[in-house]
């Protein structure tokens, strides 16, 4: 199936339910639906950062620190961030992912949608999706941080990353 057609909910700004609508269309006319977030460490706690295929249908090319996507049309955050996670990691058997928190991305420009923020422990090797991920590797916390101003990251990986610090900080 071609991603574009892929069915969505479209949610209000408190995250109900008010349609559905292909992924193509949700994203053309800006119409607020729901993603996944995971951060992914291998068995020595370093995070898998990837850059985004040429082909993706939004921030092609972009690196980014977590693996994730759209919620799909009547599945839940935690199922689909299990499923994405196992996805572009290419694994099977992942543990669950565990939620950490939720907020609302808005870029500014019309394009919003609510994102659901996990973390997940890979300790199996990684075969990542290649229709996702053109290149891979695992940095440590330092050296992830080192690339945040040479790469160019998605922004909505960015302000997860952002709010994920806060979070841990004030965990």
């Amino acid at each position: 199936m071609n991603p574009a057609d892929e069915i969505l909910d479209i949610v209000d700004e408190n995250d109900q339910v008010i349609g559905q609508s292909p992924r193509g269309e949700a994203y053309a006319r800006g119409l607020r639906h729901r993603c996944v977030f995971i951060q992914a460490r291998d068995a020595d706690g370093r995070v898998f950062v990837h850059r985004r295929t040429p082909t993706k249908l939004v921030f092609p090319s972009r690196y980014d620190m977590f693996v994730g996507g759209v919620v799909g049309a009547g599945e839940t955050y935690d199922d689909a961030a299990l499923r994405e996670a196992e996805e572009e990691l290419g694994v099977t058997g992942l543990p669950r992912p565990t939620y950490l928190f939720k907020f609302l991305y808005d870029d500014g420009a019309g394009q919003s949608w609510w994102s659901a923020v996990y973390e997940v422990r890979c300790e199996l090797p990684v075969r990542p999706q290649a229709e996702e991920v053109a290149w891979h590797t695992f940095l440590t916390e330092d050296e992830l941080r080192g690339r945040l101003a040479e790469w160019e990251w998605v922004p909505d990986g960015m302000a997860a990353y952002e709010r994920l610090a806060d979070h841990r900080s004030a965990g």
